[in-house]
C-alpha cells in the first residue's frame, strides 16, 4: 500500500518514513528491514564501518543481499578537518558508484555534495534546525530538509515540529519531521500537518534488527519525555540523551574552561574534537555492550510512546496503517 507524498514519488518508496542514521546503531540488517517494509533505511558510515566492522563499499554491497530497495546515505560535512572531509568525499564516490540514490547531509554547507551529484538522479536532503541553515543548504541547491525539532535524540534542535514547518516550508521543499515521533498516531499527525515524511531514530534503536544491547533498548522502554535531558558534554553541542544514574553523577553542563573554549572562534573545533574523541568509545560501548547504565545511550522524548521492542517491519506496518486510517478519515 503506498501513501504517495513529495518524499516517496522521489524515492520510490511505499511509506514516508526514515530510519535516521545513528552513531553507533545503525547496522546494516536494520538500515535493510527498514527499506525491505517499504520506508527507507539511511547508512551512517562510521557506524558501517567502526561500529560493525564492514568496509563501506562491500557495507553497501552487502545491504544489497538483503533488499533491493532503495536505502540512503548519511554524510555529516562539517569543515574543521580536511582529512575528515576527504573521507566524506571518498565515501560519497563511493555511494555514487554503488547507485545509492538518496544522500543525507548534515553540519556544513552541501554545496559540494549537490554538485558532485548533478545528472546521477541522486536525491540530497538537508539536516536543517532553523531557516538560518535552511537557507544556506536551499541556496546550494537541495532537494529538501531533514528539519530537526526540539524533541530529537542526538543533536536536537530548539524550535517545535510546528515553528519549523512554519519557517521552512515557504522556502517550497518537502520536508520530513525529525523528533519526537514514538507512536503511529505521532506518525500521522507529522504527515497530517504538512510534512512529506517522517524520521525516526530511538523507535527503531528497540527493534529486534537492531544490534545494539538490550540494556540500550530497556532503558528506551523504561524512560519517558522528562528523562531526556541536553548534555553538553558529549560534543561540546547540547545532545539528548537518557538521564540515568551515570549521566546524574557526571552531569550535563561543560565546566567554564571548556565553555570559555568552546565560544573561541579557533579553540571550539579542538574543545569539540577533545569531547567528540571521549566520547565515541562510550556511545559505541554502551550501546553494543550494555555498561548497566555507566555509560551514554542517545535518545530523544520520542521515549514517551515506546514500550515494547518490535520487528522494523512491523514498526513501519503500524505506522503506515496509521497513515492509511487517518488519510481515509479525512
Amino acid at each position: 500500500m503506498s501513501h504517495g507524498t513529495a518524499l516517496t514519488e522521489t524515492l520510490g518508496i511505499e511509506v514516508p518514513l526514515i530510519c535516521g542514521a545513528m552513531y553507533p546503531c545503525s547496522n546494516p540488517e536494520l538500515v535493510a528491514a527498514v527499506s525491505e517494509a517499504g520506508g527507507i533505511g539511511i547508512v551512517q558510515p562510521l557506524s558501517l564501518s567502526y561500529v560493525h566492522g564492514h568496509d563501506f563499499r562491500e557495507g553497501l554491497r552487502y545491504i544489497r543481499t538483503l533488499t533491493d530497495k532503495p536505502i540512503g546515505v548519511n554524510l555529516i560535512i562539517e569543515r574543521s578537518s580536511k582529512k575528515y572531509l576527504e573521507r566524506v568525499y571518498a565515501w560519497l564516490d563511493i555511494a555514487l558508484e554503488e547507485g545509492v540514490p538518496f544522500l543525507v547531509t548534515a553540519l556544513g554547507k552541501p554545496d559540494q555534495v549537490v554538485a558532485r551529484t548533478q545528472g546521477a538522479g541522486v536525491t540530497v536532503y538537508h539536516d536543517v534546525t532553523s531557516r538560518r541553515f535552511a537557507e544556506k543548504a536551499f541556496d546550494a541547491g537541495v532537494d529538501g530538509f531533514i528539519c530537526v525539532n526540539s524533541r530529537a535524540g542526538g543533536h536536537a534542535g530548539q524550535l517545535s515540529a510546528a515553528q519549523l514547518l512554519d519557517e521552512i516550508g515557504p522556502l517550497g521543499k518537502p520536508l520530513v519531521c525529525a523528533g519526537g515521533i514514538g507512536t503511529p498516531e505521532d506518525f500521522a499527525a507529522a504527515i497530517g500537518s504538512g510534512y512529506a515524511g517522517a524520521q525516526l531514530g530511538t523507535r527503531f534503536i528497540a527493534t529486534d534488527e537492531c544490534t545494539a544491547h538490550d540494556g540500550y533498548k530497556q532503558a528506551i522502554i523504561a524512560a519517558g519525555a522528562d528523562d531526556i535531558v541536553l548534555s553538553e558534554k558529549i560534543t561540546g553541542v547540547p545532545v539528548s540523551i537518557i538521564r540515568t544514574p551515570f549521566i546524574a553523577r557526571m552531569g550535563v553542563k561543560a565546566g567554564p574552561l571548556a565553555k570559555w573554549l568552546l565560544r573561541g572562534r579557533r579553540t571550539r573545533h579542538w574543545m569539540r574534537t577533545a569531547y567528540s574523541l571521549q566520547s565515541v568509545w562510550k556511545l559505541r560501548r554502551a550501546a553494543l555492550r550494555g555498561m548497566g547504565y555507566r555509560d551514554i545511550y542517545q535518545a530523544g522524548k520520542s521515549v514517551d510512546g515506546i514500550h515494547a521492542v518490535q520487528p522494523a517491519a512491523e514498526v513501519v506496518r503500524q505506522y503506515a496503517a496509521a497513515l492509511h486510517a487517518n488519510s481515509v478519515m479525512q
